[in-house]
């Protein structure tokens, strides 16, 4: 089992910027893929970007692509969303998710999952 706690959240204006991170604990937390979405309300949960385990391995998601970060201290237990340029359309409730095996963009490969945090972007 891994247990997974999100902080960093907040409210921000468009333009600025947020680091997201998700503390893992349990069993060997370390290699595990990390995975990174997102729910506006209204809407279906959507992948934003994702770590494998050695840090080797990303995958971003057009939204993400040139203004979001993702990078891990395995040493902490920690993966953290680097959030750059935010939009309006970014606002969301965050969610960490993590899985043994390769990092992966579909929520339903990812067993663990974090309670989520708000990021709200004014306009």
């Amino acid at each position: 089992q891994v247990q997974l706690v999100e902080s960093g959240g907040g409210l921000v204006q468009a333009g600025g910027s947020l680091r997201l991170s998700c503390t893992a604990s349990g069993s060997t937390s370390s290699v595990y893929a990390m995975g990174w979405f997102r729910q506006a309300p209204g809407k279906e949960r959507e992948f934003v970007i994702a770590i494998s385990a050695s840090s080797r391995n990303t995958a971003y998601s057009d939204s993400a692509k040139g203004r979001f970060t993702i990078s891990r201290a395995n040493s902490k237990n920690t993966v953290y969303l680097q959030m750059d340029s935010l939009k309006p359309e970014d606002t969301a409730v965050y969610y960490c998710a993590a899985r043994d095996g390769r990092a992966t963009t579909r929520d339903e490969s990812y067993p663990y999952w974090g309670q989520g945090t708000q990021v709200t972007v004014s306009s």
